[in-house]
C-alpha cells in the first residue's frame, strides 16, 4: 500500500525474493500474485468453497507443515505472534479450473480495529435471518477465473445545449483491480461516480468520451464476455406476476447453455433458490407497486439469482443493500462472499455500510467527486489515512469516517499539519477565510496525497502481465455469440412466460366488467332492431360502425403500453444476449392474441343476439372473424406507435389523434370526403371493418346507407391483412433501432 504498511507483500516477485523469511497471512488473492498450476508447479492452499469442503495443498516457498484455511472470523482472531511467525494462508477458490493461487501479503489491522470486529463464520450451514433456518449449499462447478484491471479510466459526458455543447468530467483517472475470490467495494458519496465506474467495468457504457484501459485477463472487452458477466442493477427489474421459481426457471431455460437438458436447467434454478435461501417464498409472486409479493431482501436475492444462475466469472452489483435493514444487508454481503469463494470476481457499489458490513470487503475504492482517494485492502484504509494525517477523533464507523473524508467533512477528524499550513498560508492573503479547511481543500489534499504516495506504485503493479496461459485469454477473446436456446425454444419459453405474466391484467374483473357492461348497454339501446326497414337499417349501420370503432380503439390503447412498459426488462435481458429480438417480438405479439380474443367473443355473443342482427350461424361467425381481424390490425398500430416513441405520454397523444382521424374517415360521419384527404380511409381499419360488417349483414348494401357497393370484400380483407403485417414490421424495425446497452 504505502509507507504506513511496509510489511505488505503483494507481487509474485516480492514473494520469490523472500528466503525463509516471515510471510504475512493472506486474506485475498490479488491478480499480481496469482499463477497457474503450469507456472508454479504446485497447488496452493485453497480457501474453503461454498460446498463446505476444505482442500489441503502444498504452498510454494514454504518448508513447514500444512495449515487448514479457516473462516474469516478465525483469521481476524490471529494474534501478533501468529502474524510474526509468517503463517501463509490463501483465499483462493477451489473451483477455478485447476488454477493455483499464490500467496500475497496481508497486514493485520490495528488492535483497536480488530477489537471492534464481530466474528462471523462462513461455516457450511449459514443461518438465513429472513427464512429463519439453515440453507443448502451448492457444490460449485468450475468457474473460469477472470482478473479485472483498469488503469487511468476517465469518462466525460457531452451536455448538448441549444447552441453549444459542453463536456462534463465524471471520472478522473481511476485505477484498480479485482481478482477471483475477492469482493471489491466501490464506495463514495452520492454523485461521486460509483455507478458510472461500475457500468464502465461491466461493459454497459460505450458512448461519450472514455479514456484509459479496462482489461479482462489482459484482454479488451468483447461480446463473448456477456455470457461470463452478471450485472445486478440498483432497480429490481422483474415481472410482478411471476413467482420466484418461475422467474428463475425461465432465466435458466434461456441463459444456460444448449448442452444442458431442460431438466438440468430446472434443477439448477432450484439449486439457486436453496443457495439464496428463497425456498420459503419460491411459490410467491414477485409483486410490484400494486401487487403484493416478496419482501425487499427476497426480491434483491432473486435479482442476484438471475445472474449467478449462469455461473458468471464476473459479478457486478449496483447498490445491492439499498432499502434493506442492517441484518438483511449483512446477509446479502455475506452471500456475495460465498459467491466469491467459488472463484468469482465480485465488484459492488455501496453507499453507507455498517461497520460489520464494511469489514466484509476485501478491497476498497473510495471515490470523491470522481477522483480516486484510496484503492487497496479495506482493512488497511484507516491505516493509510492515518499515515496522511487523517484520524478519527471519536469512535465511529469506519465507513462513516471514510465518507466524511470523501465529502470534505473533517469535523471529527484530525487535520493534517500540511493541510493546516496550506490553509494558514491562504489566509495571509487579502481575503482571510475561516481557519477550518474547506471541503474543496480537503478533497484536493486527499487526491494529491494518494497520487504522491500510492498511485505510481499501484500502476506499476497493474502493468505487469498476468501469469495466465494463452488458452485462457483466447477463451474470453472468442467473438462467437453463443445462444442458450434455439430460436424456436426462445419463442416457446417467452410465449408461455408472457402468457403467465399478462393473464392477470387481461382477465381482470375490471376489464371484463367494462366489456360486458358496454355490450349490455348496446344490446338494450339496439334491442331487436329491425333490419327490413330503411330506418332500422340506418340504426343497425350505426351499431356496426360503433363495433368497428370500439374494437379498433380498445386494442390500440392496450398495445401502446406493451414495449414502453417492458423497455427496462428488454434492455436488461438483451444486454446479456438472453434471446434474439425476433424471438421476443414474435412471442410478445402472439402471446397476447389468446387473451385479446377472449373478450370480443363475450361481447359479440351479447350484442349480436340482443340487437337482433342477422340470425344465422354463418353471418355470426363471419362477423366474429372480421372483429378478430380488426383487433389484430389495431394491435399492430398500437405496437408500432409504442415501439417508435417509447414514451407513454407521447404515444397516447399520437394514438388519440390517429384513431380519431381513422374514425372520422371511416365512412359513417362523412360520406363525401374531399379528394386531398380521402386517401386516409384506405389505411383506416375502421373503414374496412365497417364495410365488411355491412357486407355480412346485407348481401347488397342498401342505398339508404350512402355506401359504395362492396364487391366480395376481397379488397377490404387484403387491406386489413396488409395492415396486420405492415404495422408489426414497423414496430420491429423501431425496436431494432432502439439503443440497447453495449450495442446488443
Amino acid at each position: 500500500m504505502d509507507s504506513a504498511a511496509p510489511g505488505t507483500t503483494r507481487t509474485k516477485s516480492d514473494q520469490l525474493e523472500m528466503v525463509g523469511g516471515a510471510q504475512t497471512p493472506s486474506r485475498s488473492a490479488s491478480a499480481e500474485a496469482i499463477a497457474t498450476a503450469e507456472i508454479n508447479g504446485a497447488s496452493s492452499l485453497s480457501r474453503k468453497s461454498s460446498s463446505g469442503k476444505k482442500v489441503l495443498g502444498s504452498s510454494p516457498g514454504r518448508k513447514g507443515g500444512h495449515h487448514i484455511r479457516k473462516s474469516r472470523s478465525a483469521q481476524l482472531k490471529l494474534d501478533l505472534e501468529d502474524v510474526s511467525s509468517g503463517a501463509a494462508l490463501s483465499r483462493a477458490s477451489s473451483a477455478s479450473l485447476g488454477f493455483s493461487f499464490s500467496f500475497t501479503g496481508f497486514t493485520a489491522p490495528p488492535e483497536d480495529i480488530v477489537a471492534d470486529l464481530r466474528p462471523f463464520s462462513d461455516d457450511d450451514n449459514a443461518i438465513d435471518p429472513e427464512a429463519g433456518g439453515t440453507q443448502k449449499r451448492l457444490i460449485s462447478e468450475p468457474t473460469l477465473p477472470i482478473y479485472l484491471k483498469f488503469t487511468e479510466v476517465r469518462y466525460k459526458v457531452i451536455l448538448k445545449g441549444v447552441t453549444t455543447s459542453t463536456e462534463k468530467d465524471i471520472l478522473h483517472g481511476i485505477t484498480g483491480s479485482a481478482s477471483p475470490g475477492e469482493v471489491l467495494a466501490l464506495m463514495g458519496p452520492s454523485g461521486s461516480g460509483k455507478t458510472t465506474l461500475l457500468s464502465l467495468l461491466g461493459g454497459r457504457i460505450s458512448g461519450n468520451i472514455l479514456e484509459g484501459s479496462i482489461t479482462y485477463n489482459d484482454e479488451q472487452y468483447n461480446k463473448s464476455l456477456k455470457r461470463r458477466i452478471g450485472f445486478v442493477t440498483q432497480d429490481d427489474v422483474l415481472f410482478a406476476h411471476l413467482t420466484v421459481r418461475e422467474t428463475l426457471t425461465y432465466t435458466a431455460l434461456l441463459r444456460l447453455p444448449k448442452t444442458m437438458t431442460r431438466q438440468q436447467k430446472e434443477e439448477r434454478a432450484m439449486d439457486v433458490i436453496y443457495e439464496l435461501g428463497l425456498e420459503r417464498c419460491q411459490d410467491t409472486m414477485i409483486g410490484g407497486s400494486f401487487v403484493r409479493g416478496v419482501s425487499g431482501g427476497e426480491r434483491k436475492r432473486v435479482c442476484i439469482g438471475n445472474e449467478i444462475i449462469i455461473n458468471p466469472s464476473l459479478l457486478f452489483l449496483d447498490e445491492p443493500t439499498s432499502g434493506l435493514d442492517s441484518t438483511t444487508a449483512l446477509r446479502t454481503i455475506q452471500m456475495l462472499h460465498d459467491i466469491a469463494e467459488a472463484g468469482k470476481t465480485v465488484v459492488t457499489t455501496i453507499h453507507q455500510p455498517s461497520s460489520r458490513l464494511f469489514h466484509k470487503f476485501d478491497k476498497l475504492i473510495l471515490l470523491g467527486r470522481g477522483s480516486l482517494l484510496y484503492f487497496g485492502k479495506a482493512s488497511e484504509a484507516l491505516v493509510y489515512f492515518s499515515s496522511v494525517g487523517c484520524s478519527p477523533l471519536i469512535a465511529m464507523n469506519p465507513a462513516e469516517f471514510l465518507l466524511d473524508l470523501a465529502n470534505g467533512n473533517i469535523s471529527d477528524v484530525s487535520v493534517p499539519s500540511e493541510l493546516d499550513d496550506r490553509v494558514q498560508m491562504e489566509n495571509l492573503g487579502s481575503h482571510p477565510r475561516n481557519d477550518k479547511p474547506s471541503p474543496k481543500d480537503v478533497h484536493e489534499y486527499l487526491v494529491e496525497a494518494y497520487e504522491t504516495r500510492v498511485a505510481d506504485k499501484e500502476k506499476k503493479k497493474l502493468l505487469q502481465p498476468l501469469p495466465i496461459s494463452e488458452d485462457l485469454k483466447a477463451t474470453i477473446a472468442s467473438p462467437k455469440r453463443d445462444w442458450g436456446a434455439s430460436w424456436w425454444q426462445q419463442f416457446s419459453i417467452l410465449f408461455w412466460r408472457g402468457l403467465k405474466e399478462r393473464r392477470h391484467d387481461y382477465l381482470s374483473w375490471m376489464r371484463i366488467t367494462q366489456v360486458i357492461a358496454t355490450a349490455i348497454i348496446l344490446g338494450l339501446l339496439w334491442w331487436h332492431s329491425d333490419g327490413t326497414t330503411s330506418k332500422g337499417q340506418q340504426d343497425q349501420a350505426g351499431l356496426l360502425f360503433f363495433i368497428a370503432v370500439f374494437w379498433g380503439f380498445f386494442p390500440v390503447f392496450t398495445a401502446i403500453f406493451t414495449f414502453p412498459q417492458e423497455r427496462a426488462m428488454l434492455n436488461k435481458e438483451r444486454a446479456v444476449d438472453m434471446y434474439r429480438l425476433s424471438a421476443y417480438f414474435m412471442a410478445r405479439t402472439t402471446s397476447d392474441l389468446p387473451l385479446d380474443l377472449f373478450l370480443p367473443i363475450i361481447f359479440l355473443i351479447i350484442v349480436y343476439f340482443m340487437a337482433g342482427l342477422r340470425q344465422s350461424i354463418e353471418p355470426f361467425f363471419l362477423s366474429m372473424l372480421i372483429v378478430f381481424l380488426s383487433i389484430i390490425a389495431a394491435q399492430g398500430l398500437g405496437l408500432a406507435i409504442g415501439a417508435t416513441l417509447m414514451d407513454i405520454k407521447k404515444a397516447t397523444t399520437l394514438a388519440s389523434v390517429t384513431v380519431m382521424t381513422f374514425m372520422l374517415a371511416g365512412g359513417f360521419f362523412v360520406a363525401r370526403v374531399p379528394a386531398f384527404i380521402s386517401w386516409v380511409r384506405y389505411i383506416s381499419f375502421n373503414y374496412h371493418t365497417y364495410r365488411l360488417l355491412l357486407k355480412v349483414q346485407y348481401d347488397h348494401t342498401p342505398s339508404s346507407l350512402n355506401v359504395t357497393d362492396i364487391d366480395n370484400g376481397t379488397k377490404e380483407v387484403g387491406a386489413m391483412v396488409a395492415m396486420v403485417f405492415g404495422y408489426r414490421l414497423l414496430a420491429y424495425i423501431s425496436l431494432r433501432r432502439m439503443k440497447i446497452p453495449n450495442g446488443a
